[in-house]
């Protein structure tokens, strides 16, 4: 049933691209900063051991990815997307209408969004949800109301913390990670100060806080540094005082030049992102679609390539550059479905 699904599904492509969709003998995967380097790893390890060409992977973010992922099928379209968070409603709508009708969800693994600074700056960073919001808000309260962010250095917001500058870099907007930073990060930190409650409360507006406390601040201390972590590990090295924002894995790969940001006292670790005690970890995904899978050349033992054994497995070769593995039962599951070309179906 499997086979005839993805034969049917690749008619579809040979009609719709004109050309033969195998005109195009490399496998196109856009998506998620944060995925980048595992889909890069894998695609590197799937051309040595094959002997087929090495997929074009690139670095596009996850809201961009799934712009240029769902702009249709054919040999034009990338077949695969990496993503730092679910595909959102609108986006499977948009995939819908532009007839990436079958496509299947991944979910390879987990990541802790991970706050760091560079090893030479001496401070034992240990922040709350509540201060990271109230350092990189657009507003935050002041006597009773909501106001442009006033806080330039961080002990403004607490005497105890350095009294340096406010310096954060993080992601831009078209990012997984902006969007997975903003719901755990700045909302539940919103949500942790008495004062937003009390206002909340009165307006009566049960969406006051996704509608107030999602903009970061645009005057200075939160820099958007692109899609690039890299960019942001060189910058951290450069300025002891300033902390960026990335997934685990560039934290995992840089910890003789960095270090973890605890918050609410837990350092960003395997084992707390395995175990949810850490605030702030994340599923990671992969979408592909299935009408190019028998019509572009080698996807198909890509994707299995990606969701096997020894690259997912605790001790896979993704877990060693900071993929947090998902459970025995849940791999399983992933397998099946990525073998069986299972549709993914998004309703809200």
């Amino acid at each position: 049933m499997t086979r005839m699904k993805i034969t049917v599904s690749a008619l579809a492509v040979v009609a719709l691209s004109a050309t033969a969709a195998a005109a195009r003998d490399q496998i196109r995967i856009v998506g998620s900063s944060t995925v980048f380097p595992y889909t890069q790893a894998v695609a590197e390890e799937f051309s040595n051991q094959t002997g087929a060409p090495a997929p074009i992977v690139e670095s596009t973010g996850t809201g961009g990815g799934m712009q240029i992922f769902c702009g249709g099928i054919g040999e034009q379209h990338p077949d695969l997307t990496g993503a730092s968070r679910r595909m959102k409603k609108s986006e499977y709508d948009l995939c819908q209408q532009n007839g990436v009708t079958d496509v299947s969800e991944a979910l390879i693994g987990y990541d802790g969004l991970s706050i760091a600074g560079s090893r030479a700056n001496e401070t034992d960073w240990n922040l709350t949800l509540a201060q990271i919001f109230q350092a990189l808000a657009a507003e935050v309260p002041v006597d009773g109301q909501m106001v442009p962010n006033p806080h330039t250095k961080w002990s403004d917001i607490d005497p105890s913390l350095p009294d340096t500058e406010i310096i954060v870099l993080g992601p831009p907007p078209t990012s997984g990670t902006r969007d997975a930073f903003v719901e755990l990060a700045m909302h539940a930190g919103c949500e942790q100060i008495d004062e937003i409650a009390t206002i909340a409360e009165e307006s009566g507006n049960e969406d006051w806080v996704a509608e107030n406390c999602s903009r970061m601040r645009t005057d200075g201390p939160f820099i958007e540094a692109g899609e690039n972590d890299n960019l942001i590990v060189q910058r951290l090295e450069s300025d002891p005082n300033a902390l960026g924002i990335f997934g685990y894995s560039f934290l995992f790969e840089n910890m003789d030049k960095l270090k973890g940001v605890k918050i609410d006292g837990v350092e960003p670790q395997t084992e707390t992102i395995a175990d949810g005690s850490y605030p702030l970890s994340r599923p990671l995904y992969f979408y592909v679609k299935n009408a190019h899978r028998g019509v572009i050349p080698n996807l198909d033992e890509f994707v299995n390539a990606y969701v096997a054994e020894d690259a997912l497995a605790s001790d896979g070769y993704l877990a060693e550059r900071g993929l947090v593995a998902l459970g025995d039962d849940e791999r399983t599951k992933l397998q099946d479905d990525i073998q069986s070309a299972t549709p993914v179906e998004i309703t809200e």
